[in-house]
């Protein structure tokens, strides 16, 4: 299944007409983002040292 299917799947799946659409994208990106922040990011920043920076 290539991206622009995978869009267009999910595209269809959501209920409703194109206002509960919209506001069901925005809200699944809005979960994601708060996903990313929150959950991700915070388990991530210990494993990656980006703040330790070595010149030679």
């Amino acid at each position: 299944m290539n991206r622009r299917s995978l869009y267009a799947f999910l595209w269809r799946h959501l209920p409703g007409n194109l206002a509960a659409k919209l506001v069901g994208v925005l809200l699944l990106l809005g979960l994601a983002g708060l996903f990313l922040w929150y959950g991700l990011f915070p388990w991530l920043e210990p494993r990656v040292a980006l703040d330790e920076v070595t010149v030679g």
